[in-house]
This record gives structure tokens, sequence and C-alpha cells, in this order.
């Protein structure tokens, strides 16, 4: 909505409802995921006319005069001067667009340019751009290089099966898991902070309301780290920072959603695997291995908001047998590594570590996972001529929006899920 004059204002927009009680019509036009009214009597011709023809989704440009109205949302109406119809819409529309009922996930996805129309969409998608906005920004003025690394990869990034294998001319290609690889790359080539938002792919076949086979992930590097707390600090930083630009910036789109963007306090809680484990045996009765699974995850997320009164923590030194490779493992504890998870509302949305950068070192922990060193040799190359130490970690841009809104799915906060079941539209 723009103002045309102090009290004339133009609407570019779609039509929500038509009410008509006869002698008076109500019309609910959306426009830019908010909704407006306007009020016509029989007097108001050819306008009054036009209105009653029109239906739901019918796309329209309506100029009309502010009359203050307390009853009314947005606590005005609209007394139309013309209104002009652009499109006419299909009937009956294949999608509830009531926004206090909603149809079926998998139908909002099938329908996708319909349900993206509702205001609760509208919110959720104007919040993750100001996230996306914030998160460049940041580290930006932290003095990280934005880079963009290649998604087609010559070999697995984990050394593992769940790559998306593609042709590629006359050889086999994959759709890169992480550019894991290549912001090391990047810090051994010089550059001492990077980072990066792209997507990355999995052909993980999960049917959680946590998982994507493709998903945007905010990747970053930092060399010359003394210790894997730096990077540590700087997501904290990071978070801390996010949740009050959002809490200020979407106020709207917060209200709307009925959500709450808890802002949080320095120092998120820091807790060994080793002493995880132990709190889950005695206060939940759960035996977990060398990793953690999300009922876990959700446990410790539960004790933490109740004991530190925090949505975050850092689950860290992570056992070996649970890390890749290329972790570095602690000095006088071959069997912890220094590779953390930041769990926020009891999901991870984060993996960190400090890289091996020990050449010599990188190639016996290949051998020990049992990964062939000459598969990877374009990687080693890296380490041959002199590599810093250096860390860095991979958050899921999505399971930030979905843990900061409490959204069910995943799906919800990504705007074409890619999952087992799901490749269109």
């Amino acid at each position: 909505m723009f103002y045309e004059t102090e009290d004339i204002v133009v609407l570019k927009g779609w039509v929500s409802a038509v009410r008509d009680l006869n002698k008076i019509i109500f019309l609910i036009v959306r426009e830019d995921g908010r909704y407006y009214q306007a009020t016509l009597t029989e007097e108001n011709e050819p306008n009054f006319s036009i209105a009653r023809s029109l239906k739901p989704e019918d796309v329209i440009v309506l100029r009309g005069k502010i009359k203050l109205n307390s009853d009314v949302i947005n606590n005005f109406e609209i007394t139309p001067l013309e209104i002009k119809i652009l499109a006419h819409a299909e009937q009956p529309i294949p999608l509830n667009m009531n926004e206090k009922i909603d149809s079926t996930l998998d139908k909002q996805l099938d329908y996708r340019f319909l349900s993206l129309r509702k205001e609760k969409q509208h919110a959720i998608f104007k919040i993750e751009s100001t996230v996306t906005y914030f998160i460049n920004d940041f580290f930006q003025k932290k003095g990280f290089v934005n880079f963009h690394s290649s998604k087609i990869v010559s070999q697995a990034t984990e050394g593992g099966a769940n790559v998306f294998p593609i042709v590629y001319f006359d050889k086999t290609a994959y759709l890169a898991q992480s550019p894991q690889f290549y912001k090391q790359m990047m810090v051994i080539a010089g550059y001492p902070k990077v980072f990066e938002i792209g997507p990355v792919f999995r052909a993980e076949p999960h049917h959680t309301t946590r998982h994507l086979c493709e998903y945007t992930s905010v990747d970053i590097e930092m060399g010359f780290i003394e210790s894997y707390e730096e990077i540590m600090k700087i997501m904290e930083e990071l978070m801390v920072k996010l949740l009050k630009f959002v809490h200020k910036k979407n106020k709207t789109e917060l209200d709307i959603l009925g959500a709450r963007a808890e802002l949080q306090h320095y120092k998120f809680p820091r807790i060994p695997f080793k002493e995880a484990k132990k709190i889950l045996k005695e206060k939940y009765n759960k035996e977990i291995g060398d990793d953690i699974d999300p009922e876990g995850e959700r446990m410790l997320g539960e004790y933490v908001k109740n004991k530190y009164k925090s949505d975050f923590f850092f689950l860290t030194e992570f056992p070996w047998s649970a890390a890749q490779f290329y972790h570095m493992r602690k000095a006088g504890e071959e069997d912890v590594t220094y590779r953390a998870d930041l769990i926020y509302k009891g999901l991870e949305i984060t993996t960190l570590a400090q890289r091996e950068h020990r050449y010599d070192v990188l190639v016996s922990q290949l051998k020990e996972k049992g990964l062939d060193p000459e598969k990877f040799s374009f990687y080693l190359d890296f380490f041959k001529y002199g590599a810093p130490p250096h860390g860095g970690g991979g958050t899921g841009l999505e399971r930030i929006v979905k843990q900061m809104l409490d959204l069910q799915n995943i799906a919800e906060a990504t705007l074409l899920p890619r999952t087992p079941e799901r490749v269109t539209p």
C-alpha cells in the first residue's frame, strides 16, 4: 500500500473475501501478506458492481480514501474511488486460504504459490530474509570474506555414501554435501576468515520434521585460531545479536506468528559429551553411545533451559568415533575431539570443530577411519605447503528459523522443500 496523498491510498493485491450484505459490501484485500478492508455502498458505482463481481484471489488495484475505524483491521477502512481488475482467479481455489484453518502441510507445499500468499507464510519468509541479511552483514563487519564454492564435486566431502551422483559429461560427479574442503582451502590460501551462505545436498533417507535433502548452510572458517572456543564465541555472538535484531526488525511478523525471538545473554553453557551422557543417564534414565540422537538433544535442551535459563548450549568434546577424519583430537586424550554442536531449543543447528592441519596426522586419521588417502589427494595437497591451525562450522539456516519461530516442521521454513518424497514444485 502506498499513499497517493495524505488520505488517499493505492492497494495492489489479491481479493481475500467479498462479504456481500446486499446494500453494503465489505471487500478484504491482501497485499504483501497484510489484510485491508474496503467498504462500499450502493451509491458507490461502478465500484459497488465491480466489487460484487469479484472472487477470491482475483488480482486488483484499488484506489481509495482512508477513514479511521477502530472496529476494523488496521484501525481504518477504505472507501474505494476506483477498482481495476488485473486478473481473474479460477474457481474454486484448490487450497484453503482461511488464515485460521490450515490445509495439511503436504497440500500447502503442493500449492506453494498459493500458500505463500497467506499472512503467516509471508511472515515466516520475511523473518528468514532478515536472518539471512543479518548473518551476511554480521560476518562482513567481522572481516570475513564472502566466497562461493562449487556445488559440483568429484568426491564426497564426508567420505560417505549420502551423496547425489550426477552425470558430468563422461564421468560421475556429486552434489556437494558441504563447502568444508573449499573453505579450508580459502584459509590455507591466505584468507584468514571466510564465510559462505549457500545450498548443500544430503542424500539421507530421513523422514523427520528436522531433515532436508537440500538446505541452506551458513559456513564459516577461521585461520590461526588457538582453540575451537574462538568459533564457539563468534557463533554465540552471532545468535545473541541475531535474536535482538529480529526482535526489533520483525515485531509485526513475530506477532502474526505468535512467536518471540527470545533474547539471550552471554555465555551459552558448554557441556562436554561425557558429562552429557551422565546427565541423560541420571536425570532421564537414557543411555547414549558415541553420538547423540534427537531425543537426547531435546532432553539436554530441557535440562539447560531449566538450569541455566538458556535456549542455547554447546555440546563439546565429541568422541573420536563420532568425528570426521579432519577433526583435531584433544592433546593427551586421543578418544576426544575438538568438535562441538550448538543446540537451540533442543535441536542441533551448528556443527563446528577445530581442523587437523598437520599433513601426516591427516593421512593417519584418514586410514583410521577406513578411507583411502589416494581418493582425498586433492584435499591433502592443501596441507603440504603450510597450513595454519584453523576451524569453523556449518549452520542450517532453516533450522535457525524453525527453532526461533517454534515451527513444527522444517519444511515450513523452506521455500521449496526437498525430501526423499518431494522434488516438486
